[in-house]
């Protein structure tokens, strides 16, 4: 059996109530392994990726991929009379999740231990859905999210690979969505030995959101 990696600490769970955190949580909040292998979303991705999922104070969110459970803590915020599904396949993530959820969720994220679609049959239909990571699954938890997505709600997926984005803006369009893909480039200043300051840049990060009319009633 392989043992998992350490976990880094989480320097502002000590001491502090899980029920009441400011919104937008710096990365090294929440427990990572180690060394870190780019499971987080970053939170100026974050950022995008959360304003994208129009999130309302009573949305149902699916979080497919949830890793760290960057998003679904996050979302919990948002939607805090709603309910967050973290959905996780790794026992490593599920072990994170289950830390870093302890620490900050404010009482409405549910963790959902399994692999998509096949983890996503008895959750209520979604609101928002965000997709951080598929198991290789894109294609069918993308038809699973379009078929299950309640009128006026937004799918949103981070990827990395522009060929992999081309793919699910064109399945999305298929299924009757508006799509927008944006790509977010980010440089952080980093300070040199000097004391002066560089910019380094992490990962660029294609977010495609879909939308889906409400209908007329709503």
């Amino acid at each position: 059996m392989v043992k998992p990696p350490p976990l880094n600490p989480n320097p502002l769970a000590a001491g502090r109530s899980s029920a009441v955190h400011p919104w937008g949580l710096p990365d090294d909040a929440f427990a990572q392994r180690r060394p870190l292998r780019g499971q987080i979303t970053k939170r100026e991705v974050r950022a995008v990726s959360l304003y994208s999922l129009g999130l309302r104070p009573a949305s149902i969110v699916w979080d497919i991929g949830a890793g760290t459970g960057s998003i679904s803590v996050e979302a919990a915020v948002l939607a805090h009379r709603g309910m967050v599904y973290a959905v996780e396949r790794d026992d490593a993530g599920l072990e994170l999740l289950q830390r870093n959820i302890a620490a900050y969720s404010p009482g409405n994220i549910q963790i959902i231990p399994g692999a998509a679609p096949a983890a996503l049959t008895e959750l209520p239909d979604p609101d928002a859905v965000f997709i951080g990571g598929s198991g290789g699954q894109l294609p069918a938890i993308l038809d699973t999210a379009a078929q299950r997505l309640r009128p006026g709600g937004r799918i949103v997926v981070n990827l990395a690979a522009l060929e992999r984005t081309d793919q699910t803006r064109r399945q999305l369009k298929k299924s009757g969505f508006q799509v927008d893909v944006t790509l977010v480039t980010i440089a952080r200043g980093k300070e040199m030995p000097d004391g002066a300051m560089r910019l380094a840049g992490l990962n660029p990060v294609f977010v495609v959101t879909a939308c889906r009319a409400a209908t007329p009633e709503d």
